[in-house]
């Protein structure tokens, strides 16, 4: 992957920064590596990839949170088109952690909220943090879920951490953004289950409305088609047997074809 990503043109994080649609539609798609490798190829003068000290390919780390009776999973699998999400997500090469809130609306706009999580280790955590009130950050911490959160943070507990490799693209017209997700991995804090997805990928579209895009015909010709994916959902249905998943079984079913299984 690193050899066809060398024929991008780089962009780096300053030159990004008016690009950050935290108010956005996002679109997903699922394919593998051999397919990507296809794609990346099309896409290669079209896009400029992100480049951090170096890396064009950055390992990322997630740890979602939930109330006890997993009530945020639940509004997701049930249907609901408005629903929120909770995590700590970190750019582990950079060594940042942002505490972030994820509301999408019933018209499909993801909006994102984030405050800088402190002293958090992604190489090494510890699986014990509670949100209330014992210090100064987490006063803070506090405050910003009591703003933008419809739960109780003192309700809130780990749920499920992922691991992936994440490639980051920018179109020539600085107008959206392509994450790109390999070498997926859960692991269920709650039941100690894990889950590698093998050369699953997910790939998401991140702009500000029904924007042109140079990549959509290119999927198109792929038969990449759009495919929801949640990895806090997909993630908990695969490695906890007591939630419920009558709306996620078909989704399943459709990852399991698109891995060839």
């Amino acid at each position: 992957m690193t050899e066809i990503l060398n024929h991008f043109e780089p962009i780096t994080l300053d030159q990004m920064k008016d690009i950050r649609l935290m108010n956005r539609i996002d679109t997903k798609f699922v394919t593998t590596e051999p397919v990507l490798r296809r794609l990346l190829d099309m896409a290669r003068d079209d896009y400029f990839v992100q480049e951090t000290d170096g890396l064009r390919i950055s390992p990322y780390y997630t740890l979602y949170f939930d109330t006890p009776d997993c009530a945020m999973y639940n509004r997701h699998q049930v249907g609901h088109l408005s629903r929120q999400k909770i995590r700590i997500r970190s750019y582990v090469s950079a060594g940042l952690s942002f505490l972030e809130v994820k509301t999408k609306n019933n018209h499909g706009r993801t909006k994102k909220k984030r405050v800088a999580m402190e002293q958090f280790d992604a190489l090494h955590p510890q699986h014990d943090i509670e949100f209330h009130r014992q210090d100064e950050n987490f006063v803070n911490y506090d405050e910003f879920l009591r703003t933008y959160l419809n739960y109780d943070p003192e309700r809130l507990t780990e749920q499920i951490e992922n691991r992936f490799d994440r490639i980051t693209l920018v179109n020539k017209a600085k107008t959206e953004r392509l994450t790109i997700d390999t070498h997926l991995r859960f692991n269920n804090i709650a039941t100690g289950e894990q889950r590698a997805m093998g050369d699953l990928v997910i790939i998401e579209l991140k702009r500000d409305g029904n924007q042109p895009s140079p990549i959509l015909g290119k999927l198109c010709d792929l038969h990449i088609h759009p495919h929801g994916f949640s990895k806090y959902c997909i993630g908990s249905a695969l490695t906890n047997d007591s939630l419920r998943r009558n709306r996620i079984k078909p989704r399943l079913r459709s990852i399991q074809k698109i891995l060839g299984k």
